[in-house]
């Protein structure tokens, strides 16, 4: 029944099933019943007169009228009246279709207003409020709780007011009955204390107190929560099951060598726990699937070289892929170094590599002669062919198309081990979301001896004084970004700011023997380059740039970044440029630069910056300032949606539905037993309907 076509609910129809359908995406009861309100109206309080203390909010009040007049003429003719109770007294006004309302209204009843109250000329007035005696109130059984749905400009225009939706879901739970199947098995139930199915449904639409309404969103929210993990565990245990791995078996020469001789530090306790994770992961016989988050500077790189020194102690090969090619640059020189002393033949590509070194480097792919393949989308090219890949590292794969990092499960008969890597933080209740099919390490500790870079506040008044103090880590032989922001809207005046400020440092520092550069977006490619290089070999000392150095150059003697415009930056962007200093054993500073002028947002962003330098406690602040769409980026197709269910205040019951899900799935992976025949059917429709298997990976 709930399969059924909108149209032939009373009181739809065909128009308005299409509007429905258009502007809602809802077609069928099914649809319609998971149309969830996204607030409640408390119409058991009543305030006086005197409360009204803020205009858009829904109030109630009770009183009499004073007085009733027309006013105005032609189009801007409306009726007002005067509504009052003991403590003050408000106007009402309608504008249209009022003949019935002034026919119907007197002076000596008691009447229930309700509406929203409006300032104008410092008086408070409500328009077209709900009206009706106290006594009419009294007789009707009365929802205390009234619930407010979505909708649009469209719809309201439409006549699908607040008490259309009310009557319509009345309406929808007339015809089906209180009989919808359960979806949640009872011992689950029990042990959550979660309502069953009707009364959960019935009470989301139709709520008999706070009580109820607050038990039907936890069991709803649960639902869907336990749903989606119970999709996402599926996955990775069905890849764990069905896609053969190779066996990288033993630990042998490059491994012990390296770690024994060559690694020139200690390794912090979270990198050799995440080696240990991934050791586990390439012996299993099982193809790893393997999410490598770290902040900026907590050293992934070497433990991707580790990996990379399994591989090939076990005769494959490896490759890592970033996504531009100054970040495949950096890759390769920071493994060159490592590899040349082991004797391994390492090569980079990139699109700008030129023909006859591609030429040798497919052949030396083919034949296996080349172990370790560093580069950036050209290696995803299907006439790139490896003699026998077994490790596939993708870094901020974010940034890489589904299709792009697919091509690396072709580079082999059996697909390779696939790591991916991010500097991006994640904060744990979107990775168990959106990676929730994915294993995932964390690296959450620094190399020792890096002092945390100290990052400082600083207004544009002071800017003659940041000048000077960039001056004086100048003196010490350090070096030093200066970053100023995109305006999206006018390349123009970008390029103008950039060129401006630019001359102004110039020309602070023109009597003295330091060297700036400049690198912006416009630039082609080569020029940038040369212009990171010359930076990167202390040819230039500041170097004056927009966000492309957010992910980059690695400069170690670099202890300065001065952002300017700070607030117009978003709080993840503000943490991976600050990443760019504090990489040698030096202090460092980041200063942030705004006008005084902030909006409460953008003060917390500075505030958070100045704070902490923990990248994941940065990224939880910013899901609660951003919410998850923006946090992945508007590429990423697999952004969850949910009916009711908040990732952000909803993280422990998040948590829950993933260990209970994660439980039932080892007692019943096939879904076999007589107690979870319901949750098959469940699963197998919300999975033919979202087409789920496809949306994460």
């Amino acid at each position: 029944m709930l399969q059924q076509s909108l149209k032939y609910l009373p009181g739809i129809g065909e128009k308005r099933a299409q509007l429905l359908q258009k502007e809602l995406g809802i077609s069928t009861f099914e649809d319609l019943l998971n149309h969830f309100p996204f607030r409640y109206i408390d119409r058991s309080k009543f305030y006086k007169i005197s409360e009204i203390r803020f205009a858009n909010a829904d109030i109630q009040l009770v009183g009499k009228l004073s007085s009733m007049q027309e006013i105005g003429m032609g189009r801007k003719k409306r009726l007002s009246a005067t509504f009052y109770d003991s403590t003050g007294e408000v106007e009402l006004v309608w504008f249209k279709n009022y003949q019935w309302i002034k026919e119907k209204l007197n002076f000596t009843d008691t009447y229930v207003v309700y509406g929203k109250p409006q300032l104008f000329n410092r008086k408070f007035n409500i328009a077209h409020p709900e009206i009706e005696t106290l006594e009419e109130r009294k007789k009707k059984s009365f929802l205390k709780l009234q619930p407010v749905y979505p909708s649009t400009e469209l719809l309201i225009k439409k006549g699908f007011t607040q008490k259309v939706w009310t009557k319509i879901m009345a309406g929808l739970f007339e015809q089906t009955g209180l009989n919808f199947k359960e979806s949640l098995p009872e011992n689950v139930r029990k042990e959550l204390n979660l309502i069953d199915k009707n009364k959960a449904l019935f009470n989301i639409h139709f709520p008999q107190d706070l009580t109820w309404l607050q038990r039907a969103q936890t069991r709803l929210k649960f639902e869907e929560l336990f749903y989606l993990q119970l999709q996402l565990l599926m996955k990775n245990i069905n890849r764990k099951r069905k896609i053969k791995g190779h066996i990288f078996e033993k630990i042998g020469d490059y491994f012990n060598n390296f770690y024994n001789n060559v690694l020139p530090f200690e390794l912090t306790d979270a990198q050799k726990r995440v080696i240990k994770e991934i050791r586990k992961d390439v012996k299993s016989g099982v193809q790893m699937n393997r999410l490598l988050q770290g902040d900026v500077g907590s050293g992934k790189t070497i433990v991707a070289f580790i990996i990379m020194l399994m591989a090939l102690d076990n005769g494959f090969q490896a490759s890592i892929v970033a996504p531009t090619e100054i970040l495949a640059q950096q890759h390769f020189f920071n493994i060159r170094k490592f590899a040349d002393e082991l004797g391994l033949n390492i090569a980079l590509l990139t699109g700008s590599t030129k023909q006859k070194d591609r030429k040798r480097i497919h052949e030396d792919l083919e034949n296996g002669s080349l172990q370790i393949l560093v580069g950036t989308h050209a290696v995803f090219e299907d006439k790139v062919k490896f003699h026998n890949l077994g490790l596939a590292i993708i870094d901020e794969q974010h940034r890489f198309g589904v299709a792009q990092r697919a091509k690396m499960w072709k580079k082999n008969v059996i697909p390779p081990h696939i790591l991916v890597m991010t500097a991006t933080p994640i904060p744990r209740t979107l990775a168990l979301t959106n990676y929730g099919d994915l294993d995932i390490s964390v690296i959450d500790e620094l190399p020792p001896g890096r002092k945390p870079v100290q990052t400082l506040h600083k207004y544009s008044k002071d800017r003659l004084q940041v000048f000077h103090f960039i001056k004086n880590e100048l003196d010490k032989g350090r070096q030093a970004y200066v970053v100023y922001p995109l305006i999206e809207e006018s390349e123009v005046l970008d390029y103008q700011n950039l060129t401006d400020s630019y001359e102004k440092i110039q020309k602070f520092f023109e009597n003295t023997s330091y060297k700036t550069g400049m690198v912006h977006g416009k630039m082609k490619q080569d020029l940038k380059d040369a212009e990171m290089e010359k930076f990167k070999n202390k040819q230039t000392d500041v170097l004056v740039a927009t966000t492309v150095i957010e992910v980059g150059v690695d400069v170690p003697n670099a202890s300065i970044m001065l952002i300017e415009s700070a607030e117009r930056f978003g709080l993840s962007q503000l943490h991976q440029l600050r990443g760019r200093v504090g990489r040698g054993a030096e202090q460092s500073y980041c200063i942030l630069m705004t006008d005084y002028k902030l909006s409460q947002e953008a003060r917390t962003r500075i505030d958070t910056m100045t704070s902490t330098n923990d990248g994941f406690k940065i990224a939880e602040v910013d899901l609660q300032l951003r919410g998850p769409g923006n946090i992945l980026g508007t590429q990423q197709s697999g952004i969850m949606k949910f009916r009711i269910a908040d990732i952000i205040k909803d993280a422990p019951l998040l948590r829950t539905a993933r260990n209970i899900a994660y439980k039932l799935l080892t007692d019943d992976f096939k879904l076999e037993k007589p107690e979870h025949q319901n949750i098959k059917f469940f699963l197998s429709r919300q999975i033919k309907k979202t087409g789920f298997w496809n949306l994460i990976g």
